[in-house]
């Protein structure tokens, strides 16, 4: 215990399992000393059918939020020890009805008593705490439904392994990158183009010469992700965000919307007031970070790409 104790924070899950073992541990003997020949596991199961009546596997799963594998289990086991019994209304096992047998019933009289006692010693319990931990476990329940655990740590490890992120502009020494990281993706989902070859083959032709930029996103000093700003002839629109392309090994690291916002940025510096893009909805991590950056979808310019289904634009503030 003190080596758990002393880990901290991040064994939660270990401190909660061995606080859960006490009280399951506490909980059997408890059941004993009333005389009741009962296993705590039982507990949710059968105080739902004794308070609400029959109920289908499917019910009970869903009222105590358990799956209906281990409901299914638990069923059985109380059908062993008499305690409910299976109305067979139908073939389809989900949806037979569970309910308490008169034994069932009995021992839920017999219960009321430990329940009472039970109420009384947990009362005391809090009372004698610094912190309620009745009203503690409401609150982490309401945090977790909000947001999950695991995406609280995927926000925070994101933000950490983004700080090793560069984002820098193009040079030559970036030619072959630049190009490998746009065919992987495209190559991914859709097929290659005209289009896509002129531009990934002569960048500093159909990108740079013509006004735009190209950033590289270095990890750790490793390129693994690119983006470039296009400069397009248009009446409403002077660039366009494109070619951006992160390395599969290098997602969740922040890096799209890095990238993305350093094409924001390039583009509010040349004087952009919108900036325009194009991409397909089947790309939806892609949707979700252009509309993360602000983008938002128009009825767009004509397109020389046969995978573009979706523009959007991004008004820029001054």
């Amino acid at each position: 215990m003190n080596t758990i104790h002393n880990a901290g924070k991040k064994a939660i899950g270990s401190r909660l399992r061995l606080l859960t073992a006490k009280v399951t541990e506490n909980a059997a003997e408890i059941y004993k000393l009333y005389k009741i020949d009962f296993s705590p596991k039982w507990f949710p199961v059968f105080f739902v059918l004794s308070e609400e009546g029959k109920k289908t596997i499917t019910q009970l799963a869903n009222e105590i939020q358990h799956s209906q594998p281990s409901v299914t289990k638990i069923v059985k086991e109380l059908a062993t020890a008499g305690l409910v019994k299976l109305n067979l209304e139908t073939t389809d096992k989900r949806k037979n009805m569970v309910s308490l047998t008169k034994k069932g019933e009995k021992t839920a009289v017999l219960l009321e008593d430990q329940y009472q006692d039970v109420e009384i010693a947990i009362e005391n319990m809090i009372e004698a705490s610094t912190h309620n931990i009745w009203e503690a476990i409401k609150e982490w329940e309401f945090l977790l439904e909000q947001k999950s655990l695991l995406d609280r740590v995927k926000e925070l490890k994101k933000i950490r392994e983004s700080k090793n992120v560069q984002i820098v502009p193009y040079e030559a020494k970036y030619k072959t990158v630049f190009r490998t990281l746009n065919e992987e993706w495209i190559t991914s989902y859709f097929e290659m183009e005209e289009a896509d070859h002129k531009a990934l083959k002569n960048p500093k032709e159909y990108i740079l010469d013509p006004g735009g930029k190209i950033f590289v996103a270095l990890y750790k000093d490793e390129p693994l992700g690119v983006c470039a700003l296009l400069k397009i002839d248009h009446s409403v629109y002077d660039f366009e965000l494109a070619k951006m392309a992160v390395s599969p090994k290098a997602q969740g690291k922040n890096i799209g919307y890095l990238l993305g916002k350093a094409i924001v940025e390039a583009a509010k510096n040349e004087g952009a007031s919108k900036l325009y893009l194009e991409s397909n909805t089947i790309l939806k991590p892609a949707i979700h970070l252009y509309q993360k950056l602000g983008f938002k979808k128009i009825i767009g310019l004509p397109t020389p790409y046969k995978r573009c289904n979706i523009q959007m634009e991004l008004e820029i503030e001054s």
